[in-house]
């Protein structure tokens, strides 16, 4: 049996450029890891079958999981010919902007590697996990990155400073389409990731939270107002900084001090059920 846990991820920065021909948009984001976690197990069958065990219900078990898929594309890239038994402990919410599942697929690209020996670096499972979706080669390595193209592109950055994150995601969600459907490239709107650059360089966590910033988040404001209001709501109890993360509708808040944080947990908890209080990783 092989154990891998699968952490969420949040946006620092996210900025669109422009359309590309393939019609994805070209971005560059910084991301970082937080300590919201799923779990998985990987076990061989003697079978060919790939068998997805997960705990709600209302999660797909079949191609239509990202984790499901991740394992189907390690078998035939690799020509493994044992099956695996998956079983995904669910914690991160789904649909949320935080790369649930796509960290979970590249749990599970990390997790065949070890059960069937494979010998392959993070960077060929990065390179290859791109073929089923964006977020998944920085979620290979689940670290913190600045990530371009469509996502795929991943430089490596230092650990950014410690800090304590409120996690609120709104009752009801967003379609990712949708959201960059509504995305007007000629507005202009400023996205500070070289000053977050600088910031996770130096170590400088209130520059780090002054830099916080994403283009997508006007739009899923209009969308969904709830999502400026648990912003406001952060900032107006206390958090250093306060960012929807992705394409929303979840906003997290920095704090420092873990009273600070449980000051802000409280505040938006009366907001929405799912609320979490967690630390950063990256």
């Amino acid at each position: 049996m092989i154990y891998e846990t699968a952490p969420a991820k949040i946006n620092l920065t996210l900025d669109t450029l422009f359309k590309r021909d393939d019609g994805y948009h070209e971005v560059e984001m910084i991301m970082t890891t937080i300590d919201l976690n799923d779990r998985l197990s990987f076990q061989k069958r003697r079978d060919n079958k790939i068998v997805l065990n997960v705990d709600e219900t209302f999660i797909p078990s079949d191609e239509r999981n990202l984790a499901y898929r991740a394992a189907q594309l390690m078998k035939d890239t690799y020509g493994i010919k044992q099956g695996v038994t998956i079983t995904l402990d669910k914690n991160i919410p789904v649909a949320a902007g935080l790369a649930g599942g796509s960290s979970d697929a590249a749990a599970t690209m990390r997790g065949l590697n070890r059960l069937f020996e494979l010998g392959l670096s993070l960077d060929e499972l990065s390179a290859l996990s791109a073929e089923i979706g964006s977020d998944i080669p920085f979620c290979v390595y689940g670290t913190t990155a600045l990530c371009k193209g469509r996502g795929e592109k991943i430089e490596l950055l230092k650990r950014p400073p410690s800090a304590w994150v409120v996690i609120a995601k709104p009752h009801t969600g967003l379609s990712t389409p949708d959201v960059y459907g509504g995305l007007d490239l000629n507005k202009p709107y400023d996205v500070h990731t070289q000053a977050c650059l600088t910031a996770i360089a130096q170590e400088d966590y209130m520059q780090m939270c002054n830099s916080l910033s994403n283009r997508l988040e006007p739009v899923s404001m209009r969308l969904q107002p709830e999502i400026e209001k648990l912003k406001r709501t952060m900032i107006n109890s206390g958090a250093d900084g306060a960012l929807m993360s992705g394409s929303g509708p979840t906003v997290y808040g920095f704090a420092q001090r873990e009273r600070q944080a449980r000051h802000i947990f409280n505040a938006v908890s009366g907001c929405c059920n799912d609320v979490y209080l967690v630390r950063t990783l990256g």
